[in-house]
């Protein structure tokens, strides 16, 4: 109806916009559409202690499922948004049913990237992005197991870290000429290379995947060099793709992402996105941004459900990563492309705990830290205040990190 609110997508960003509306004081109904059949959850701990089997569902779940009742929210699980009818200002599910919206949020996320080689149907070829996933993949983790892995990003390795705990032989096939190549300097590239060796994984770098070889399963890798890399099973992990398309066929502008503005609001002003499938404006860094990461996802789900709630709180902050693999927690604060100085504090060379602060022309626009819970809370801080700092402090670890600004 005129003053409903509806959202597309059962995910970080959609959970937190649920939980803001009402902290806002909207008091009107709210719908909730998911194509999973569960409620809201957290994807990042799917590629570590949930795979691992450390922890179960319970504890992935963002809210308890008496949540969504309590805040009277209808909810759809299972169920997939279709079309967004802008001008009837309505929307059209899978199994034909129309839904009217006053204000509509957008937060269909992201998908896996698949990989388009001979053998990709195979039995035993996997990604990670849902719990579905995970459980298929928990299905083959018996010692002694062959796993390969495509892709040496977050994902990858963090797979490849629990695999290799439990016992699993793993190989790590990476196209870049080094691991994590997209979000990180060759420093933290190296160090993780290293560790991974030291866990017993296998990296290979520069490796392009020709295929995958099989006659009822997977059971080798094929590279474009020729090499084959026999295994039991494959997890794919080769980066995600926004889900725009609904905006796209609505007619909304999309470059990249979901154009929205600092309150999160599309080109049409009745309807906010949030999330993995946005671009945003970035005022700490001058540019567009489309931002994979829990963090985005919650500050733009708060920013959209205010908007939404008829006050202004414009999203503008530098944005925070993690990964976590053995007993390294990497904590990165800000973006590091466009660096002209990375100063290292600390030993990644034989040590398992140090930080790389990145300059530009001497302000800190990105922090990587590994195991450096206290860089990493200063760095938030300080390239949000666009500091300028002096590298011989930045290394000097004689000077309390609270200090480094001088």
């Amino acid at each position: 109806m005129a003053d409903d609110i509806l959202i597309i997508g059962a995910g970080q960003a959609a959970a937190q916009a649920v939980q803001s509306l009402r902290a806002e004081g909207f008091e009107g109904p709210i719908k909730l559409f998911g194509d999973e059949p569960y409620a809201p959850y957290q994807r990042p701990p799917l590629s570590k202690k949930f795979l691992a089997g450390e922890i179960g569902y319970d504890r992935v779940e963002l809210k308890g499922a008496d949540f969504y009742a309590q805040s009277n929210v209808e909810t759809h699980w299972g169920t997939r948004v279709t079309e967004i009818d802008r001008r009837a200002k309505r929307v059209l599910t899978g199994d034909g049913r129309g839904f009217d919206y006053g204000k509509l949020i957008i937060a269909t996320g992201s998908r896996v990237r698949e990989i388009n080689v001979p053998g990709f149907e195979l039995d035993g070829v996997h990604y990670l992005r849902n719990i579905e996933d995970v459980k298929s993949i928990q299905a083959h983790f018996t010692e002694g197991a062959k796993m390969v892995v495509v892709g040496g990003g977050y994902i990858g390795l963090e797979v490849a870290a629990v695999a290799a705990k439990r016992g699993l032989g793993v190989t790590v096939l990476e196209t870049a000429d080094r691991v994590m190549a997209r979000v990180v300097d060759p420093i933290v590239s190296h160090f993780y290379e290293r560790v991974h060796r030291e866990e017993g994984v296998t990296i290979e770098t520069g490796v392009t995947v020709a295929g995958f070889e099989g006659k009822d399963k997977v059971e080798a890798v094929v590279s474009g060099e020729g090499k084959r890399f026999p295994c039991d099973f494959v997890v794919v992990g080769i980066g995600i793709i926004p889900n725009t398309e609904l905006a796209a066929e609505a007619g909304l502008e999309v470059e990249n992402g979901i154009v929205v503005d600092e309150l999160c609001r599309t080109s049409d002003p009745d309807i906010c996105a949030a999330g993995d499938c946005t671009s945003h404006p970035s005022a700490v860094y001058g540019h567009r941004l489309r931002l994979e990461s829990v963090h985005n996802a919650i500050e733009q789900g708060k920013t959209a459900a205010a908007t939404l709630a008829g006050k202004e709180k414009p999203y503008n902050q530098v944005p925070w990563f993690w990964s976590d693999q053995y007993d390294l927690k990497l904590q990165i604060v800000g973006l590091s492309a466009g660096y002209t100085e990375a100063v290292v504090r600390g030993d990644p060379e034989t040590g398992r705990s140090f930080a790389v602060f990145y300059l530009k022309d001497g302000v800190l626009i990105a922090v990587d830290a590994v195991n450096r819970a206290p860089e990493f809370m200063m760095a938030k801080m300080l390239t949000q205040k666009k500091a300028v700092l002096d590298p011989t402090r930045i290394r000097d670890e004689s000077i309390g990190v609270k200090e480094i600004a001088g």
